[in-house]
Parts: C-alpha cells; sequence; structure tokens
C-alpha cells in the first residue's frame, strides 16, 4: 500500500485519502453511464477518513477501481447517445471518461471488475432494505430482510487532493493545543520536546503541499 501510496504523490506530498461508496448507487436496470450521468455534479462516493466531510472539486491524481457493475445494459433512449458517457465502447472507458470530466487534468488511473463484492456471514449486515440481494438499489423497499444482501457493487478510491490540507493542518492545529510540558508521561517513551516541535512543522509543510491557491486562506488564518 505503502509503494502503490507514492505512485499517486509528487512536489512533496506524501498522503492519499481513502474514498468509497458502500455499495455503488445503482439500480439494478441501469447501465454504467446512466449511473454516472447521474453524478455529474458531485462524484458518488464519500471519504471515509473521520475528518469533517468535504466536496471533492479537484484533485492533483487518484486510482478508482470499481466492483460489481461492469455488464453494459442497453440504454432506455435507443439512436442517439444521450451523453458522452454513452457513446464509449466499454466499461472502463466509461469510468475513465467520468473522471476526466470530473477531473481534467488529474492523473488517473481506473479498473472495472466484473466480480461484485461477496457479503455473505460473517459480513456485517448492515444494509438497507431497499437493496436486492446483489446490493442494486430499489424503488421500494423490499419485503423481506437486508441479511439477505449476499453481493455488493463498490466503487473505492486513493486520492492525492486538496482535501488533504484541511486534515493534515487540522491534525497540526489540534497537536499543537495541548501544552505537552506539563504531561511528563508524554516524553516517558523517549521522545524528545525538539523531536516534537520539528515532526508538528514537518506536518504543517506537507499540509501545505497540498495548497491549490483556493479557498486555504481560512485553515492558513486558523493555523496561524
Amino acid at each position: 500500500m505503502m509503494h502503490f501510496a507514492d505512485s499517486l504523490t509528487f512536489s512533496g506530498r506524501k498522503v492519499v485519502a481513502a474514498w468509497a461508496a458502500l455499495p455503488f448507487p445503482a439500480l439494478s436496470s441501469s447501465s454504467l453511464p446512466d449511473v454516472l450521468s447521474a453524478h455529474q455534479q458531485d462524484v458518488p462516493w464519500k471519504l471515509l477518513s473521520s475528518w469533517r466531510e468535504q466536496k471533492v472539486s479537484c484533485c492533483f491524481a487518484q486510482s478508482v477501481v470499481l466492483r460489481g457493475i461492469c455488464q453494459e445494459k442497453p440504454t432506455s433512449c435507443p439512436g442517439q447517445p444521450r451523453s458522452p458517457l454513452h457513446s464509449c465502447e466499454s466499461p472502463e472507458q466509461v469510468l475513465q471518461q467520468f473522471l476526466h470530466t470530473q477531473f481534467p487534468g488529474a492523473f488517473s488511473t481506473s479498473h472495472v471488475l466484473q466480480q461484485p463484492c461477496d457479503t455473505r456471514p460473517p459480513f456485517p449486515q448492515f444494509f438497507s432494505p431497499l437493496l436486492t440481494r446483489r446490493g442494486f438499489l430499489l424503488d421500494k423497499a423490499q419485503g423481506y430482510s437486508s441479511g439477505g444482501v449476499e453481493s455488493i457493487p463498490v466503487l473505492a478510491a486513493l486520492q492525492s487532493s486538496p482535501v488533504l490540507h484541511s486534515l493534515l493542518s487540522g491534525l497540526c492545529r489540534e497537536l499543537r493545543a495541548p501544552n505537552v510540558r506539563r504531561w511528563s508521561s508524554f516524553f516517558t517513551a523517549g521522545v524528545e520536546q525538539d523531536d516534537f516541535q520539528e515532526a508538528l512543522e514537518e506536518l504543517k509543510t506537507l499540509s501545505q503541499c497540498y495548497e491549490t491557491g483556493f479557498g486555504a486562506s481560512e485553515d492558513e488564518a486558523d493555523s496561524d
């Protein structure tokens, strides 16, 4: 994983953020172009970090994997395609075109796998009754327990993005807040005060590597 993250980072960046759609929001009767066309204003995956929710508007590099929804189905509108996504010849091209549209200029790799994620026991059954046994969305709740969900389509992504500026600078502020000199036990493990301060400065410098020049002033003001 460390080497994989390194392949998505450059210009002093060392951290990537994990995102996922579990399950990927798709109707069983929809094709992949139909599903992604419904998310032109926002990507259909969420940040897995415990940091506050952030909307992804751009990224530097990313790797995206989609499982369990690679079988293309005829769209409901024959003839002219409804969007550029419908003119793609394969699920891989559909996903790559979507990423190119959402994040122009970013380095993106994508993979589409046919095998869905297996959710049979002992996988925790926390699913909504609005899912079929194969993890696709229904218009109304089904008559059996959500424990019957046997597999789901999943999208997962690793991104090097400006979101990490807020996350890392926020972590730096939280670490600066307590007066660690008052906690004698804090340094019993062999950590020196100078080393601790140097690590904080390195963390601040790392957070600055994710600035884009837009919307960073608030975070910088807080860090000061």
